[in-house]
């Protein structure tokens, strides 16, 4: 058995503050961190993989992903609330691989789950899955004005998650009504030392900023979709340097309108990317990197066809590929951990081709990435040195997995299962 993995010969995009970029280099990984970046190194006892003709980077962060609606993907209709453990199981397992074979080796996941025994089923999936995850325990209005114990629960839940994922609390805003019951679920999640991730509900103006007025509103809180919040949200976020999600697709096919990006940007506001929800939306980070700088772009030109002055710059490659990464990790309290290639940080990376005529001749590796690539061009995928996916092809029984989604599915769902391909599952 070796003792790590030498990505040999590929152009590493570190993304790191210390580590520049290389148009050729080689990533040493061992025991699940990166141990050296740079030309020609040795390869050790470690196993070497041909990286040539190869992107190397760090893994996609996915900073807000509705995991247990996966059996609803692709379909028209509201999101049941899953209840039963096997289907809660079945439903987070197939959405976090599929965050895998999209690149994505980092899943923030909004479980808005019934109960504990569901809760533990979705961590089960998360251990399984192999991802680095945080695992949003949602707190809904009703489960606080039931006055179902919070401290407790997510003390267990906590004991419970896999080592690879950490705990958060989920506050869902509907309204200035709800400002102070939220502001001391805020206080319980803070004395355990979780961060806190807010979903904003259209009609909301003004319960952010009525949020930072009593202190509330810090560092680390992370705040999605965005839409319907006033200029003085969007400054208080600034001012409390909170980090923001954006789930650019999702967010404007499901009917929450354009994510205010350039309002962002000239706050200096750097938000993570996220999928949503896969109803209505791509479940990979390369088309929510797509649909936020081309909305950017979109934004100029539009004030550039009327005429107006003093245009804000566009969006550059560089930037967006630091929203689906470092700021991404950012956000989800795992800057020490993913987004950039550093020695000393975790192994999650992955390899993307570039022997593919969707990209070559790449011209600026970053502009292949994100004007160019898709899911085709993952070739590997690995979260902490250990490979999830290698050749294109998941390190897991993708046959069992779909039984289980489909068995699930018709349970929740109704109906039959498809006959294609069925049979041979």
């Amino acid at each position: 058995m070796t003792a790590g993995t030498l990505l040999r010969g590929g152009c590493v995009l570190a993304l790191g503050q210390r580590t520049r970029n290389l148009p050729v280099g080689d990533v040493l990984v061992e025991n699940g961190v990166i141990a050296e970046i740079g030309p020609g190194l040795r390869a050790r006892d470690a196993e070497v993989v041909d990286a040539s003709d190869a992107i190397v980077m760090p893994g996609f962060v996915d900073t807000h992903r509705h995991a247990g609606a996966s059996l609803c993907r692709n379909r028209e209709g509201s999101i049941p609330r899953l209840a039963d453990p096997s289907d809660v199981y079945a439903a987070t397992l197939v959405g976090l691989l599929g965050a895998v074979e999209a690149g994505i080796t980092t899943v923030v996941d909004w479980a808005d789950l019934p109960d504990e025994v569901a809760a533990e089923a979705a961590l089960r999936a998360h251990a399984d899955a192999g991802l680095r995850t945080v695992f949003v325990h949602v707190r809904t209005p009703a489960d606080a004005a039931d006055g179902r114990p919070l401290r407790e629960t997510l003390s267990r839940l906590r004991q419970a998650a896999g080592p690879r994922t950490s705990l958060a609390l989920g506050s869902i805003l509907t309204g200035l009504g709800e400002i102070a019951s939220i502001a001391r679920d805020w206080e319980a999640a803070r004395e355990l030392g979780l961060r806190i991730h807010v979903h904003i509900e259209p009609g909301t103006p003004g319960s952010i900023a009525a949020l930072a007025e009593m202190g509330a509103l810090g560092e680390d809180v992370v705040i999605a979709h965005l839409a319907d919040l006033g200029e003085a949200d969007l400054d208080a976020i600034a001012a409390s340097e909170a980090s923001v999600s954006l789930a650019p697709s999702s967010e404007m096919a499901g009917g929450s309108g354009p994510p205010p990006i350039q309002a962002l940007m000239d706050r200096g506001i750097r938000p993570g990317l996220g999928v949503g929800d896969e109803r209505v939306a791509p479940g990979d980070m390369f088309a929510q990197v797509r649909a936020t700088i081309s909305l950017q772009h979109a934004v100029v030109f539009d004030r550039k066809l009327v005429g107006k002055a003093h245009l804000p710059r566009l969006m550059t490659t560089r930037d967006a590929i630091r929203h689906a990464t470092v700021d991404g990790a950012r956000a989800a309290g795992l800057a020490a951990v993913a987004g950039s290639l550093e020695p000393g940080m975790r192994a999650d990376l992955i390899v993307l081709r570039t022997d593919r005529p969707n990209v070559f001749p790449v011209n600026d590796p970053i502009g292949a990435v994100v004007w160019g690539m898709d899911t085709s061009n993952l070739d590997r995928v690995y979260v902490d040195g250990r490979p999830l996916m290698r050749a294109g092809v998941l390190e897991a029984d993708v046959p069992a997995v779909r039984r289980l989604a489909e068995t699930s599915r018709v349970r929740v769902l109704g109906g039959t299962p498809p006959a294609v391909g069925v049979s041979g599952a």
